[in-house]
């Protein structure tokens, strides 16, 4: 067994893309994805550098053996799955054409995945935010017991965290599918 290390890394529900570019780096500079925890702890292993795609597949169901064949048929290798992210890659040695470096064979299933995300990921959130979040900041905090401060403060934080989620991948999740039919 070779060295290995772990990192601790963060995308969004948007960021998937950046995610895929960041693995196949890595593999450049020698280290081979094993797994990510969904602790966001990312699992490599020193290999020789390669170039290699990697590529993401959201589904919140587990995958299914047919699933996994499809991909196998196409020279994909699949990786794990966590948190509905399903994990695959391939040799760009292996790769003949632009379309065999995809794992979606049309702009229309890359759309469907995107509606997907936001329909699993987004809504859930939203109805956190609305239900629970905005009811506690409106009703504030009265008196001067640190412990309610603190509460709020942290309603506070949970709060501009939620909003920067909802813009940062509502606008991002909406730009790519807008790309993805205009192309």
């Amino acid at each position: 067994m070779g060295d290995r290390k772990r990192i601790f890394r963060i995308f969004t529900i948007s960021d998937f893309e950046e995610e895929e570019n960041w693995l196949e780096e890595q593999h450049r500079n020698g280290w081979e994805f094993e797994k990510v925890t969904a602790n966001y702890i990312y699992n490599f292993e020193k290999v020789s550098p390669e170039e290699v795609v990697y590529k993401l597949d959201y589904q919140m169901s587990n995958p299914t053996d047919d699933y996994l064949q499809m991909y196998r048929d196409y020279g994909w290798e699949y990786l794990g799955s966590v948190m509905g992210w399903h994990y695959f890659r391939k040799k760009k040695s292996d790769i003949s054409d632009a379309n065999d470096g995809e794992i979606f064979s049309d702009n229309e299933s890359k759309i469907q995945m995107i509606d997907n995300i936001f329909k699993t990921r987004m809504i859930p959130l939203l109805v956190i935010f609305f239900a629970i979040i905005i009811p506690q900041l409106s009703m504030g905090f009265s008196g001067k017991n640190s412990f309610k401060i603190f509460i709020f403060v942290v309603y506070i934080v949970l709060f501009l965290l939620y909003v920067y989620v909802f813009i940062h991948c509502g606008l991002k999740l909406k730009e790519m599918k807008n790309r993805l039919k205009n192309n």
